[in-house]
């Protein structure tokens, strides 16, 4: 696995590196305090997205994360972010996750084909064995898109995480492993030409 910023493309998506230039703008698109509310970050700020923006090029410094700002191609707009983390180099692993998308965007081919720009880069680039993907308990929303993708639910970490407001998070954990990736990649496609 060779981990470094990459740029990933599709017919609708642009996954670019994260870069703090792009603070102000993610600051303003995501903004709206229902993006964060099943996050374990509180940005209530622009100074709070700086630190955010901040800490994951801390994170891929150390070679534990990428992470992209998402663009929609046709108008050229950010529209949110997401990140590879907890890459395990030696176990062919990685997790999916920090994904946040500005309200207009959601429910749309966004997340559908970043998804899948990711999923193959992860398999088909990286030669993965597994993809993990994680959300809070109480986001409906969230677990209900991961079934979606094709991820196995394996079960919730109970008490996973004490989040910045001191609420205790249960933690679901999903998989995509690299024997279902061919089924989950043709339907990815298919859900695409549905947009």
């Amino acid at each position: 696995m060779k981990v470094e910023p990459v740029t990933l493309e599709g017919d609708f998506v642009r996954l670019e590196p994260l870069s703090s230039a792009h603070a102000e703008t993610l600051f303003e698109i995501g903004s709206d305090p229902d993006i964060w509310r099943w996050t374990t970050s509180v940005i209530e700020n622009l100074a709070d997205m700086k630190i955010y923006v901040a800490e994951a090029l801390e994170m891929q410094k150390r070679g534990e994360a990428v992470p992209f700002v998402t663009i929609d191609k046709d108008s050229g707009e950010i529209v949110g972010s997401t990140r590879f983390g907890h890459i395990d180099v030696s176990n062919k692993r990685v997790e999916i996750g920090w994904t946040w998308i500005n309200p207009k965007w959601q429910r749309t081919y966004i997340n559908t084909e970043a998804k899948l720009l990711m999923l193959t880069h992860a398999f088909e680039s990286w030669k993965c064995v597994r993809v993990e993907i994680i959300t809070d308990v109480l986001n409906e929303r969230s677990r209900t898109a991961i079934l979606r993708l094709g991820a196995k639910e394996e079960g919730v970490l109970r008490q996973h995480m004490v989040l910045k407001t001191g609420r205790l998070r249960d933690t679901v954990v999903h998989s995509i492993i690299d024997s279902e990736w061919s089924e989950i990649k043709k339907n990815l496609t298919n859900k695409l030409r549905s947009f």
